[in-house]
């Protein structure tokens, strides 16, 4: 445990630090664009080269191509290098070619996402900005290679850091797009060709920059590129018959993406507010906890359990998956409870500035209250993930996607059948948690039967203490919440005092009665930072 953790902790101070500008950067995005509109325009046009990047490449690599780097850098004479080489090589031609590609079809994946009762100029804002933000595609992908080697390499620190570059250059292009384009920017028949140029092109370098420092950072690890353009060496045969499930898997995932999208553009055209935007930056939020402690402990699991079930050692695979979980849910619980209570509090100081209004950032926060339910069952699902790619397992985690998406899309198309298209957002979330919920059941039996077991008496007696030790908090920042609602209303000024009063005191209060209930995992973060502290 105390390898992971201290593995983890330098990522999450990245990450923390990542996700802290991501907060400015967000709160900058909606104040210049609003979260109506012209912020579901650039939502939907932002989203694209992600999507296309986790279809082709952002899957396999995280379930691939991690483990046959390890394999190539313990079989390999020259420790793997040729084949990191290859590796580069045929990406970035790859990826150079795919992005051409999809600057051409821009109009066509727009429409893929939108729904019809969109106007025609709101489509050509969308396109517009699609067409400049999609070379990010590379530039994510060559990142992305980059970042995996030095995974491999146990050098975890430069990817987890890196966004805070992206974030910092977004930061200072919306707020120059916002100054120079003032409340036309937040208007999509008013704003200018040069407004989207700058907006568009301003999110490309954020990656750019991103990519940059990824690969420095390889450079000083000890990687040298050269051009090598040996196919049958670099081992695609074997990538592609591994890698077909996890596009099969990707391409399930993103049906649901598509459906709960155009769901979304529906709402957002009926009700102004409770749209893409809406659902994007309370998804983004959701992610913060997550990205900060479970996908720290994720990078750090996967390549030990890779050499663990390499060796065919079951018992290491099993114990480092039962402590990734306790370590990932130590402050996840918490957190998910108190996001369930304070999501208004965080989105109105975040959302409610500029071209954006009071009423729609908490339309965001209610919203991120039915994300906080999904939190825990989320980021077990995603170690849950990890255990099959271990083992080289890329089949079984695209039938338990299936399963996902299918509940998902079904809950998803109900609510909008059914619920007020106010409500139809928060429904979508409502989905989300649902879906996640049955696939992480479902995953942890057939995981268990390939490891031979989780552990998983152990793993459901801590979490129930952790979940009673993080009640009385949640209950603690109701209370906080309820108070000063009642005596200052909310806006953004309150809206601090809660989080700072109410989220402040009610982790305080539940760090210490997890400290006095024994929780390991607590103790080991409490000690770490008294630690850290007293040096």
């Amino acid at each position: 445990m105390s390898r992971i953790l201290r593995a983890s902790a330098i990522m999450a101070a990245g990450t923390m630090v990542s996700r802290v500008t991501g907060f400015a950067r967000s709160a900058v995005l909606v104040a210049a664009l609003g979260s109506a509109y012209m912020g579901d325009a650039y939502t939907i046009a932002n989203a694209i080269p992600f999507i296309l990047f986790d279809y082709l490449i952002g899957g396999v690599l995280s379930s691939v191509i991690v483990p046959m780097i390890v394999r190539h850098q313990k079989h390999d004479p020259d420790g793997g290098r040729a084949y990191e080489q290859r590796l580069m090589t045929i990406g970035t031609i790859a990826l150079t070619v795919l992005t051409v590609v999809a600057v051409l079809l821009a109009h066509p994946l727009i429409s893929l996402y939108t729904d019809d009762s969109w106007s025609p100029r709101r489509i050509e804002v969308a396109v517009v900005l699609t067409q400049f933000v999609l070379p990010q595609i590379a530039f994510l992908g060559i990142g992305a290679i980059a970042g995996a080697i030095l995974n491999t390499r146990d050098r975890f620190a430069a990817p987890m850091w890196a966004p805070v570059l992206n974030n910092i250059v977004m930061i200072g292009v919306l707020a120059l797009y916002f100054v120079t384009a003032g409340a036309a920017g937040s208007d999509v028949d008013r704003v200018s060709d040069a407004d989207l140029a700058l907006l568009g092109l301003g999110t490309t370098a954020g990656i750019v920059a991103q990519c940059l420092v990824l690969m420095v950072s390889l450079h000083r690890a000890g990687f040298r590129f050269r051009p090598r353009f040996g196919l049958r060496e670099a081992g695609l045969g074997e990538m592609a018959r591994a890698g077909s499930w996890t596009i099969v898997y990707v391409t399930i995932t993103q049906l649901g993406f598509l459906v709960t999208t155009n769901i979304a553009s529906g709402a957002g055209d009926a009700v102004e507010g409770a749209g893409n935007t809406a659902y994007a930056q309370a998804y983004q939020l959701f992610q913060l906890p997550y990205g900060i402690i479970a996908v720290s402990v994720i990078t750090a699991m996967l390549p030990r359990m890779s050499r663990s079930a390499g060796e065919g050692d079951l018992v290491s695979i099993r114990e480092e998956f039962a402590s990734g979980v306790r370590l990932v849910s130590v402050l996840l619980v918490p957190a998910g409870l108190l996001l369930m209570v304070l999501g208004p509090a965080v989105t109105v100081l975040i959302y409610s500035w500029g071209n954006n209004d009071l009423d729609n950032a908490v339309y965001i926060g209610n919203v991120l209250q039915v994300f906080g339910l999904a939190l825990v069952p989320f980021s077990i699902y995603q170690l849950l993930l990890r255990v099959f790619y271990a083992f080289g397992d890329t089949r079984t985690p695209v039938f338990i996607g299936a399963g996902n998406t299918a509940v998902s899309i079904a809950l998803s198309v109900l609510f909008a059948a059914v619920l007020p298209p106010r409500y139809v957002v928060m429904g979508l979330a409502c989905a989300f948690t649902a879906a996640y919920v049955v696939g992480t059941v479902v995953a942890w039996n057939l995981a268990a039967r390939r490891a031979g077991g989780l552990n998983g008496r152990a793993v459901a007696a801590g979490l129930s203490r952790m979940y009673t030790a993080a009640v009385p908090g949640a209950l603690v920042a109701l209370g906080v919440l309820w108070l000063t609602q009642e005596l200052a209303g909310l806006d953004p000024l309150s809206a601090a005092v809660m989080l700072a009063a109410g989220g402040g005191l009610g982790m305080v209060l539940y760090l210490v009665i997890a400290h006095r209930m024994r929780i390991p995992e607590v103790s080991s973060v409490v000690g770490m930072v008294t630690g850290r502290v007293r040096r």
